[in-house]
């Protein structure tokens, strides 16, 4: 009954996005093309998350998601954000470091900052800061599809001055209208208590969904939400990350090293000389291995095809990784699985395999990167797939370390030309001088697999050494019961002051008309 269920449910969300790009075509496209760019209906027409993504923000209502479509792509046409790049935003915008995206929550989402003290409301420059925000929502967009984002609004030493109403609703509209289902949680960290009014008109631009989003923390609670390794020392975390430009702050993906040493790649001068050392170990380990191997005498065949050894090896490597499910279909490449690696505590659960599929009629080169070096080792990281030949890359976790859902790896892939050398020499040089506009990237992100001891030790576990999410739940509403008390305490000591200074005046303006009636009535 379970699966019938869910089978017309899906059925019935196909039939929705049909019907929402045939109205859509019928009602808002026919009569008025030049209200948006022709890249944005192409998109809307062939992908079907997209759709989704509208009509699950709208609960399945047509009407209202043909509305939200429509705001939506004249939005982007307006700003021209299949044009919009780093060079058309003002140079400053970015050496501010007012917005920018760093770091991960404790889920695993991006972390998108704005540094509130940073803004200055200015009518001058207010389409350049929408269209600073929208370019950073795009850029993400496009390297991330699918994945949410989580708002941290940095409230530390903001004033009134600092507060943009209609900056703030413009931000509200991204996240509600413009990139739909893109909105995680919004964190609003250490709120002075003069700006409670102005947030609650902000509530009041919000759905139902959003405010349940919405997340009023201090330095004390945060860490419910962002682990310490992803803030600022200020808000009580090791992060030591300090924004610069140039460059854009990225993910900070690093290349990973292969199982038999560093690859050659942009740090080619620094990776020979490991890369020798590392092969002269492996040899000297490998020939030890065959001096102690026994020796097998097969008296039916005079020995074995170097093919079946091949495939004996690629069988061993590939014994104990978990076989990818899903495709993501790029345009170089098919990449299985298509969002996630799935890594446990136990050892069946420390190798991953990617699969890689050439749809091309060319050799395509790729390289694997990832944001925790240290930890992993992929084999291989860097190489070449034929034309209609697939690879399968092998990702273990090294060393005793745990895979983090913050954890990321970048898949990049290139055409070459035909009769273009493989070998690492040349795929290091090919990498240098291939232009970015055509490299294909796609990243994958790290699934943490709980052990059946880590669950069942949390069922046993007792209520003070282990909090169940009720318990910090409590403690949560606890804290922000304390702040919220240290609020009133502070409003209450500002009326009592502010009572003290009017008996003052009306000391001083009683004794100043006292004197007035004394004169007025001496004379």
């Amino acid at each position: 009954m379970a699966d019938g269920g869910q089978a017309e449910s899906e059925q019935d969300v196909e039939s929705k996005i049909r019907e929402t790009r045939q109205r859509f075509k019928e009602e808002y496209v026919q009569d008025s093309t030049d209200k948006y760019d022709s890249r944005d209906l192409e998109r809307l027409m062939k992908d079907d998350a997209l759709v989704d993504g509208y009509l699950a923000w709208r609960h399945f209502v047509v009407d209202d998601t043909l509305k939200m479509i429509d705001e939506s792509l004249q939005w982007r046409k307006e700003f021209s954000l299949n044009d919009l790049t780093e060079s058309s935003i003002p140079r400053w915008m970015f050496e501010t470091g007012a917005v920018y995206l760093h770091g991960y929550d404790t889920e695993g989402n991006k972390l998108f900052w704005f540094k509130v003290k940073l803004h200055v409301k200015d009518a001058k420059t207010a389409v350049d800061k929408k269209r600073y925000v929208a370019f950073w929502l795009e850029r993400y967009a496009k390297r991330e599809p699918g994945m949410p984002l989580t708002v941290v609004f940095d409230m530390s030493e903001s004033g009134l001055s600092n507060i943009d109403m209609d900056f703030v609703k413009y931000i509200i509209n991204c996240f509600k209208v413009y990139y739909p289902k893109f909105l995680s949680k919004m964190i609003i960290v250490e709120m002075p208590w003069i700006m409670n009014a102005a947030w609650k008109i902000v509530k009041t631009w919000l759905g139902p969904e959003a405010i349940s989003k919405l997340k009023f923390v201090s330095k004390a609670d945060i860490q419910t939400f962002i682990s310490p390794e992803h803030l600022p020392p200020h808000m009580g975390g090791t992060d030591q990350f300090k924004y610069s430009y140039p460059p854009l702050p990225d993910d900070d993906f690093q290349s990973p090293i292969s199982e038999n040493g560093p690859i050659v790649s942009e740090d080619e001068s620094e990776a020979k000389d490991t890369e020798s050392e590392c092969k002269e170990s492996l040899e000297s380990s490998f020939s030890t291995e065959l001096a102690l191997r026994p020796k097998k005498v097969n008296f039916v065949e005079d020995g074995v095809k170097p093919d079946d050894l091949e495939r004996q090896d690629s069988s061993s490597r590939l014994r104990g990784a978990r076989k990818p499910l899903t495709t993501f279909k790029g345009t170089l490449l098919h990449v299985s699985p298509a969002e996630e690696l799935s890594f446990g505590s136990r050892d069946t659960e420390k190798k991953c395999l990617i699969v890689l599929n050439n749809v091309t009629k060319n050799q395509v080169a790729f390289k694997v990167r990832t944001t925790a070096p240290e930890k992993y080792r992929v084999k291989p990281s860097s190489s070449s797939c034929e034309a209609g030949a697939s690879v399968d890359i092998i990702v273990s976790l090294h060393g005793g370390f745990q895979a983090s859902p913050q954890d990321r790896f970048l898949i990049m892939a290139a055409e070459m030309e035909p009769g273009a050398g493989a070998g690492s020499p040349e795929l290091a040089q090919f990498w240098k001088e291939v232009p970015k506009a055509k490299v294909m990237e796609h990243r994958l992100r790290c699934h943490v697999l709980e052990s059946p001891k880590s669950i069942l030790s949390n069922q046993t576990d007792s209520l003070p050494s282990t909090p169940t999410g009720d318990t910090q739940d409590l403690q949560t509403a606890l804290m922000r019961l304390m702040a919220s008390n240290y609020r009133l305490e502070q409003k209450l000591d500002a009326c009592l002051w502010l009572q003290k200074v009017l008996l003052v005046l009306v000391s001083i303006l009683m004794a100043f008309t006292f004197s007035m009636v004394h004169s007025l009535w001496t004379s």
